[in-house]
């Protein structure tokens, strides 16, 4: 009896570490997560990037001109918002993958972001990790695409 319990126990523990990674780290939830990182940018939502961002979070932009970390990002997007700095029209994104190995998924694609008069495109690599179900976003990439001459 005490076999049969322990049995089931196993298999439940199982279920709920399964459901919990499918919750979080798969395919279809990680484009869903990436597509509300880049409206939250776009709206300047700054309950939920501070939500999504990992404590250790990073972000490298262009040939590292610029890193940041949660901190950072979180001032900027203050500082816009007392300001009422929107001057970002739209951010679309494009030709999105995902790669996942174990609790860790890797986002990348092209992001189109309109601020006028021309826009531009970038090439973006972001990096989830599950933790405790949640999905947080540690790690972030962007490059510039030169325009085609």
């Amino acid at each position: 009896m005490n076999l049969l319990k322990t049995f089931i126990a196993c298999i439940a523990l199982s279920i709920c570490s399964v459901s919990a990674q499918e919750k979080c780290i798969n395919e279809g939830h990680l484009k869903k997560l990436d597509a509300s990182w880049e409206k939250a940018q776009l709206e300047l939502d700054f309950d939920f990037i501070k939500s999504l961002l990992a404590d250790d979070f990073i972000w490298v932009h262009n040939h590292a001109n610029t890193i940041d970390d949660k901190t950072a990002v979180l001032e900027r997007i203050g500082r816009y918002t007392r300001q009422n700095k929107k001057d970002t029209k739209s951010r679309k994104s494009k030709a999105v993958k995902v790669i996942i190995s174990g609790t860790t998924g890797i986002v990348s694609g092209y992001t189109i972001i309109d601020r006028g008069p021309t826009p531009t495109t970038y090439h973006f690599m972001r990096t989830y990790v599950e933790k405790k179900g949640k999905c947080y976003l540690i790690a972030n990439h962007t490059m510039a695409v030169p325009e085609k001459e």
